[in-house]
């Protein structure tokens, strides 16, 4: 039984170690809304005179 809890604070410290040398994680689960978006929106279409 020992042996579990040992295994799994070894296994938590390793994992611990990972996620702190692994920069900008973030861990706060899912985003909804527009602050999600990383591409541009497109540009809208110009009107052409032809068209008139």
């Amino acid at each position: 039984m020992w042996k579990i809890a040992v295994g799994f604070a070894l296994f938590a410290g390793l994992a611990l170690f990972i996620l702190s040398k692994g920069g900008d994680i973030d861990m706060s689960g899912e985003k909804h809304g527009d602050t999600t978006q990383t591409e541009a929106p497109a540009a809208p279409a110009k009107a052409t005179s032809a068209s008139q």
